[in-house]
């Protein structure tokens, strides 16, 4: 089902979120460590995979580890990472509608950063191949802050570096864990699924769910009034 609520004001500032929210990224990544895991002789199962998405690398490896056994994790992660790099490489994927969304943020003349778990020379590396780096000010990553999601702080430092204050932000993301960093920044937040569907507690914490970045664009464009250049022509 998908929700959407009806925003009072334009957003000052659009933060998004990386992996499932604008690259198809978390599905190839779990692709990588099942087959390294297959090969290894591990089986992680699907519900497992599952739920490492939007975790930090260091809890992601506790709970590898946890599954395989300490001696086999590091192995098992370098592997995955490998053929993971190779995708990353080629260019992962968009989500659809990313585009024409931050096309129209872009001629709107609406401030973007981006808020990801991913540590910094990764994210950058997906961003540039993706061809979406040039869309952003700024990009927070887990590398900048102390706690990682869902923790708020690497939302709260992507507001900061846009100037914008959180309460004036829109926070796009795909997971719970997320949402709640976004939540706990005092951010606007909508949600748009990925391989993870919100569930009774994830609805319950009253943020809007989309189905997709199309609808995203459909909410904000009546907020957003003539494009920059439409408003200079004018002028």
């Amino acid at each position: 089902m998908t929700l959407l609520v009806e925003l009072a004001t334009p957003p000052q500032a659009v933060i998004f979120d990386m992996d499932g929210l604008m690259l198809d990224s978390e599905r190839a990544l779990l692709g990588c460590l099942a087959q390294a895991g297959t090969e290894a002789g591990y089986v992680l199962p699907e519900a497992f995979l599952l739920s490492l998405i939007g975790s930090s690398d260091a809890l992601t490896r506790q709970r590898i580890a946890e599954q395989v056994g300490a001696d086999a994790v590091d192995a098992l992660l370098q592997d995955s990472y490998a053929r993971y790099e190779r995708l990353v490489a080629a260019g992962v994927p968009h989500r659809p509608g990313i585009i024409d969304l931050l096309d129209t943020l872009v001629a709107h003349g609406v401030p973007r950063a981006v808020a990801t778990s991913t540590r910094r020379p990764l994210a950058l590396r997906k961003l540039e191949s993706a061809g979406l780096l040039r869309y952003f000010e700024h990009v927070a990553t887990s590398s900048d802050v102390a706690h990682p999601k869902p923790a708020p702080d690497i939302y709260l430092l992507a507001a900061a570096r846009l100037g914008v204050e959180p309460r004036h932000c829109l926070a796009l993301e795909d997971s719970p864990t997320g949402v709640r960093a976004a939540l706990a920044a005092g951010m606007t937040v909508i949600q748009v699924p990925d391989l993870l569907q919100p569930d009774a507690d994830v609805r319950a914490l009253g943020h809007a769910i989309a189905g997709s970045l199309h609808d995203v664009r459909g909410l904000l464009l009546p907020l957003l009034g003539a494009p920059v250049a439409a408003q200079h022509a004018a002028g």
